[in-house]
């Protein structure tokens, strides 16, 4: 994904940026500062407090997306119990999670803090971290649309979607999601689809041929996207009709006549009967319903965050090739790394609505111990 340039104005203090900035290259390679004199040539801007905080919650938000995705595979690969759907899902976006935290945002980070947002890595790192890029945030949503078809699945053909079934199409769209997030990340290097770096600019970022945007967009967010939101609004459907069949099947049990001409004794006694069998009846079904919805709702959440964190970026990566305009640097900073923290939500959205994980935590901790 193209990486934008963390520039901003505030207050009087300015973040470095192409745009922001009118510096440049010297004959000697040292960026010269030209606005007004107010920095002397061959000297570069220091970092401001707010550029320091700014770096300081992005290393934090880098190294707690790490951390979080690592521990839940870990704790997958050491229970048994996790050995099978849908933990295999949970486990594959937790590896392309871990991937974008441990190969994609650092040198994320590092370009953004480069004098006048330049590429000093080289061409070749320049294709391979933004394969990645690609690889990684396409995997990393398509897993999101997987859990979300496995869990529609389940709640609506439970009979016919059996285990065997299960980890069939569980494998299956694992493998889909992979491969096409392969070749969506490496179309511009198989077919020449555009170039990633810059030579003369010293820029490193995602093609920007109008056909590959369109492309890479639709089939890492926008298929998805549309996956997911009829996905969700078919569990929605479904979950409500169930639940309403549930509760008509409760209520009928005409009892207030007969208790009404019944003698005391018998009405009390008939009271009793008749309340412990509807709370046997409905203790039943209602642990089915607070299962079915704490998986809704964790489906439901899981679609929202990953909607609100990627939409703003991949509008403006759809939008800014196809019209020949661009955002200002610090809007596409943002919307970028709106993006990268999905991967640091997704754990803790998976984990929280499922009480296994929380026990599981508890219990590698208590070993270690």
């Amino acid at each position: 994904m193209d990486a934008a340039n963390l520039s901003a104005t505030t207050n009087g203090i300015t973040l470095l940026g192409p745009e922001n900035c009118s510096s440049s290259p010297t004959p000697g390679g040292v960026v010269g500062s030209t606005p007004g004199g107010a920095d002397l040539p061959g000297r570069e801007r220091p970092f401001s407090v707010f550029t320091v905080l700014v770096v300081t919650l992005l290393v934090l938000l880098i190294a707690a997306t790490f951390l979080w995705n690592l521990l839940v595979l870990v704790t997958i690969l050491r229970v048994r119990a996790f050995h099978r759907v849908p933990h295999n899902l949970v486990a594959s976006t937790a590896v392309s999670d871990v991937l974008v935290a441990a190969l994609v945002m650092p040198l994320s980070l590092v370009s953004e803090l480069s004098a006048g947002r330049r590429w000093q890595l080289g061409r070749s790192l320049c294709h391979v971290w933004i394969s990645f890029d690609v690889l990684c945030c396409t995997a990393s949503i398509w897993n999101v649309a997987a859990i979300a078809l496995d869990r529609y699945w389940t709640i609506t053909r439970h009979l016919q979607y059996t285990l065997r079934t299960r980890r069939r199409a569980s494998a299956v769209m694992i493998a889909l999601t992979w491969a096409l997030s392969a070749l969506i990340a490496l179309a511009p290097l198989l077919f020449g689809w555009g170039e990633a770096y810059d030579a003369q600019l010293q820029r490193c970022q995602v093609s920007q041929e109008p056909s590959y945007a369109v492309f890479s967009t639709c089939g890492a967010f926008y298929l998805p996207l549309g996956v997911v939101l009829f996905v969700y609004w078919k569990i929605y459907k479904a979950a409500k009709f169930r639940f309403g069949r549930r509760r008509r099947a409760v209520q009928p049990l005409p009892s207030t006549t007969q208790v009404k001409e019944a003698p005391p004794k018998a009405e009390m006694v008939f009271t009793a009967r008749c309340r412990a069998t509807v709370t046997f009846q409905t203790s039943g079904d209602s642990w089915r319903e607070q299962k079915e919805k704490r998986a809704a709702m964790m489906v439901g959440i899981l679609i929202g965050v990953f909607v609100l964190c990627w939409i703003p970026f991949f509008l403006a990566e759809l939008i800014s090739p196809l019209c020949a305009c661009s955002l200002p640097p610090i809007w596409k900073s943002i919307f970028l790394w709106l993006g990268y923290s999905n991967s640091f939500f997704n754990p803790l959205i998976y984990t929280a609505f499922n009480k296994n994980y929380n026990n599981a935590f508890k219990s590698l901790f208590t070993k270690q111990r």
